[in-house]
């Protein structure tokens, strides 16, 4: 994960060799403290009309990835289905001297595999609702996954900053 952030920070362009970018952005380490400590992820994605579509998505990583699922038939899916490109945005902090975030430019993969989106919908469930297990739960994650896949967006670009280092 920290090879893959190194190497695309490598491809972002910088402005100067001493830009005030270079000196806020966030550590591999502080990056994915805050990608784990944060919940809400918000995705932009072209909608039919060209205009951005944003919307509030619970993610989980794996392997320095953001992953999601949503319902196969939700705009989202058909508009990366049309353009998988995407922004993602995590942001943290109440005023401006405590904002830190990402910004990541990624290509979005769908998933259909009936099994990956389940095992997806494990992990979210893990995440977000405390990793209770039981029969009912599986049950309810299977129903969902039946209507789901998955989204798995591959960083081009990762632009993040904390103004608390200023």
């Amino acid at each position: 994960m920290r090879a893959a952030l190194r190497q695309l920070r490598r491809r972002s362009v910088n402005l100067s060799p001493v830009s005030r970018r270079d000196q806020i952005k966030l550590t591999d380490g502080e990056l994915l403290e805050l990608l784990g400590d944060e919940r809400i992820a918000i995705v932009s994605s072209l909608g039919p009309r060209g205009w951005p579509h944003s919307m509030p998505m619970w993610f989980v990583l794996r392997d320095g990835e953001v992953w999601m699922w949503t319902y196969r038939a939700s705009q989202k899916v058909r508009n990366l289905e049309r353009d998988p490109r995407a922004t993602l945005l995590v942001e943290a902090g109440e005023t401006y001297d405590q904002l830190r975030g990402v910004m990541i430019e990624a290509e979005a993969e769908l998933i259909d595999d009936y099994d990956a989106v389940l095992a997806l919908g494990r992990e979210l469930g893990v995440r977000y609702g405390g990793g209770a297990e039981s029969p009912e739960v599986e049950e309810a994650l299977a129903w969902q996954a039946a209507k789901r896949v998955g989204i798995r967006f591959h960083p081009r670009r990762i632009v993040s900053w904390d103004h608390g280092k200023t």
